[in-house]
């Protein structure tokens, strides 16, 4: 049985012990949970939970129980905090748009992507619900804008690489935030000053921000294959498909990968 099955099972468990309500969604292996009386959930993203369980085991459950149980015991009064920890979340489009029921707080991208927004929550977020947003008495707008300046507040590291004359920048601090960095105009317009060819863009999943400085076609080729492989490998896969970045925004680019096995006579 693998850890997020195991993951599973056990915090079905015990959540159940303390009251709530638990539902799993096997497609992006989310196991929401719901306090029944207050009709409060929260979504946690077995997926990237099962390390830290695997590594540090029941301490690990309890501080996660804590938080869970903090966030849904959470009172009105307590809404304008709740507000402060919210970030944007990008999402394949067809990530469902709804949870529990309820419809979940989100807008358009691009053509292969939504943005969702969650209530940070410490070592896992919920996403909110146009429910939520009415609670906190905030609008759409007002949501985006705190989520936007708490995503710039977070920190942008890049790992670099060069292949076939192509320079490649990998953003991966696996905070649940990574593919998110896509919306920090701000780090992107730095970046578009420093690359020398076309700036192009790739968020195969939700773990990794690929930025690349393309400088020959062959760059495009590298690019597609790079994403594809993260899309088919990542926890929470969002697309395969490559953005050209400039200061008019992003723009699809569908990119044919070859494939580095050739015939020989």
């Amino acid at each position: 049985m693998s850890d997020v099955m195991k993951l599973k099972r056990l915090l079905e468990a015990r959540l159940r012990e303390k009251g709530f309500k638990t539902e799993y969604r096997k497609e992006d292996e989310v196991l929401r949970a719901e306090n029944p009386e207050t009709g409060k959930g929260a979504d946690l993203a077995l997926s990237g939970l099962a390390a830290k369980w695997h590594n540090r085991k029941d301490p690990f459950i309890e501080e996660l129980l804590y938080h869970v149980e903090q966030s849904l015991a959470r009172k009105e009064s307590d809404a304008v905090h709740a507000a402060a920890a919210v970030y944007p979340v990008i999402r394949s489009t067809s990530f469902p748009v709804e949870s529990g029921g309820k419809k979940l707080l989100f807008e358009e991208h691009t053509a292969e992507t939504n943005i969702f927004y969650a209530q940070d929550l410490g070592s896992t977020y919920r996403l909110l619900t146009e429910d939520d947003a009415q609670e906190l008495k905030l609008s759409k707008d007002q949501i985006r804008e705190m989520s936007a300046f708490n995503l710039r507040r977070l920190p942008v590291k890049a790992k670099k690489d060069e292949v076939a004359g192509n320079t490649f920048y990998f953003i991966n601090h696996n905070d649940g935030y990574d593919a998110s960095r896509v919306l920090n105009a701000s780090y992107l317009n730095e970046m578009l000053s420093i690359v020398k060819g076309k700036m192009a863009v790739a968020i195969p999943h939700q773990d990794v921000l690929i930025i690349a400085d393309i400088q020959n076609d062959q760059g495009y080729d590298v690019l597609g294959q790079m994403a594809m492989q993260f899309f088919i490998n990542g926890r929470v896969p969002v697309t395969a498909l490559s953005f050209l970045y400039d200061e008019n925004g992003l723009e699809p680019i569908f990119i044919l990968a070859k494939s580095k096995n050739t015939k020989q006579d």
